[in-house]
C-alpha cells in the first residue's frame, strides 16, 4: 500500500548526543491552502536544530509535511505549528524553522520561528584563517 499522509513524528537515539552539531533540511514541497480563498500556497521549509537526545526520522516528516496539504492554515500559524509539533517530538537543544512562502498576489512571505531549550547555550563560532599556500615557501 502506498504511503499515506501522518501527523506524527517518529524519532530516533540521537548518534552523537555528547556535542552539539545541527541538522540542516531544505524541504521545497510544501503546500497547504489559504484559509480566505482555498487556493493553494507552495513554500519552501528550511529546518535547523541542534538535537539533544533524539533526531527526526525523515520519512515520518515528509509525511508530517504532506498531512498540510488539503488544510487551510495562516503563514504565520502553520510555521508555529510545525515548530510546536518539531519541539514536542524532538525537545531539541535548539531548532528554528523558516518558511518561504511563494509569491502571492505580488507579496512573498517568510516566517521564521524558533526555540531553545532552557539554560542552553551554543559554543563560540571557531574562525579559521584561510591557508595561504604560498607563506613560507622558499622556491624562487
Amino acid at each position: 500500500m502506498p504511503s499515506q499522509p501522518a501527523r506524527s513524528l517518529e524519532t530516533f537515539a540521537n548518534p552523537a548526543a555528547q556535542r552539539d552539531y545541527r541538522i540542516h533540511m531544505q524541504i521545497p514541497e510544501f503546500t497547504c491552502l489559504c484559509p480566505k480563498t482555498g487556493q493553494p500556497d507552495f513554500a519552501e521549509l528550511l529546518l535547523d536544530y541542534v538535537p539533544d537526545k533524539l533526531c527526526v526520522e525523515l520519512k515520518s516528516l515528509k509525511l508530517y509535511v504532506w498531512s498540510f496539504r488539503n488544510e487551510g492554515h495562516f503563514h504565520e500559524a502553520v510555521t508555529n505549528l510545525i515548530l510546536d509539533d518539531l519541539v514536542a517530538a524532538l525537545q531539541p537543544r535548539f531548532v528554528r524553522l523558516t518558511a518561504r512562502f511563494f509569491v502571492r498576489g505580488g507579496i512573498f512571505t517568510s516566517v521564521v520561528a524558533e526555540q531553545r531549550k532552557a539554560g542552553w547555550l551554543p559554543a563560540a563560532a571557531v574562525e579559521l584563517a584561510p591557508l595561504d599556500h604560498n607563506a613560507g615557501s622558499t622556491r624562487a
